[in-house]
Formats: C-alpha cells, structure tokens, sequence
C-alpha cells in the first residue's frame, strides 16, 4: 500500500471538516443573534399612549386654569363694588337724617305759631251723614250733622271750646288724642278741667261712621262718657 499518497488527499479532507464545523458555528451563531433581535415596537406604543394622556391633562390643567383667572377677576370686582357700597350707603343715610332733622324743624316752627292745630289724622274719615237712621235709634232727639254734643259728656259750651279750637267736626273730634281734648278744656278755665274726655275721640268716631245703634247702646251702658 502506496502511504505516500495519503497526505495527498487526507489533508484536504481534514480542512474540508474543518470547514464545514466552522461554517456550522459561525451559522449557528448568526441565526442566533438574529433570533434575539428586540423589538421594541409596543414600549414605543405604550409610550406614545403616555404622551397623549399627559397632553390631555396638560389641556385639563389649562382650562381650569383659565377658569380660576376668571373667578378670580369677579371676586376681586365684587370686593371693589362692596368698598364703594358703604360709602354710598353713608351718603345716603346722611341725605336721610338732614331730611327728617328738617321736617322735624317744620314740624316744631308750626307747633310753635299756632298750638291751636290738631293731631293731624290717622285716617278717621266719616261716612255720609244719615239723619233718619240717627232718629230711627235716637227717638225723639234730634240729631245734627256734627254736632258735638251727640258726644255724651259734652255740653253746648264744651263744644264751643272745641269749636274756638278749630276741632268742629266728628272726625275731627275722632281724630283729636285725649291730651289735646284735656287742652281744649283746660283753656276753658277750671270749671271746665273736671271733665274727663277720655272717651270722646271713641264717641266721635262711632258718630262719624254712622254706628248709631252701638253709640247709643255705648251711652246708655256709661255714665257721661265715663268708662
């Protein structure tokens, strides 16, 4: 056997293996690393869904704050309104007080020249004088419109006091407080400061509304005018 030749074709065959390990390897290991390429697709997803939320809450943060600026520009308007409304209210009840100090000035310089005027009225307005139904309770008497002295306890000189007085009517009379009749009588002297007008004003208005049947049941319950 011919070993001579054997170095001739064994070599090739030993790099040819040689070879074809390594190209296996080398293959083995490039498909490897192909395999483990990291795909990072869904982070860049996730990520962009983060980005949106945080554009969306940024635009949440702007409108509120926009609305916090608005509120705010009313409140300091009201506050601005509420410093000037005391000034104003104080103008005002200054303009009142020298109103009312003047009227009541008026009212004392009127009382003052003439004490002969009476209470003004609180709204004693009479009815139409009717003298039949006056006579139909009455009787016999004989009633007059105004006449004063349908009051019982005032006689023909008392009611000439109350008519020196400018007091001539029921409701006047009705209209007059018991403190101004007192007046009126003790203008008269001292035989007249004994009576006691203190249900005059009430007798009077009765006659003035024409409650004819109630004053003269009043009257006869009473004992000249007395309570």
């Amino acid at each position: 056997m011919d070993f001579s030749n054997i170095a001739c074709w064994i070599w090739p065959l030993i790099a040819g293996v040689i070879c074809g390990i390594l190209g296996y390897l080398l293959g083995r290991l490039f498909g490897s690393n192909n395999d483990k390429t990291i795909d990072y697709s869904a982070d860049l997803e996730d990520c962009r869904r983060k980005t949106a939320s945080l554009q969306a809450d940024l635009d949440a943060c702007t409108r509120k704050t926009a609305s916090l600026e608005a509120d705010l520009a009313s409140s300091e308007s009201k506050l601005n309104l509420a410093k000037k409304a005391p000034l104003a209210a104080t103008s005002t009840a200054s303009i009142a007080s020298s109103f009312a100090a003047g009227v009541a000035t008026s009212e004392t310089v009127i009382q003052n020249t003439n004490t002969s005027i009476p209470s003004p009225s609180i709204g004693i307005i009479g009815v139409p004088f009717d003298a039949a139904a006056a006579k139909g309770v009455y009787g016999k008497k004989r009633i007059k419109e105004d006449d004063l002295t349908i009051v019982e306890g005032i006689g023909p000189k008392i009611s000439e006091l109350f008519h020196n007085h400018d007091i001539k009517t029921w409701a006047a009379l009705a209209s007059t407080s018991v403190e101004k009749c007192q007046e009126v009588l003790n203008s008269g002297g001292k035989r007249f400061e004994i009576h006691r007008p203190g249900t005059w004003p009430m007798q009077a208005e009765m006659a003035a509304l024409g409650k004819w049947a109630e004053l003269k049941k009043w009257q006869d319950e009473h004992d000249y005018g007395k309570a």
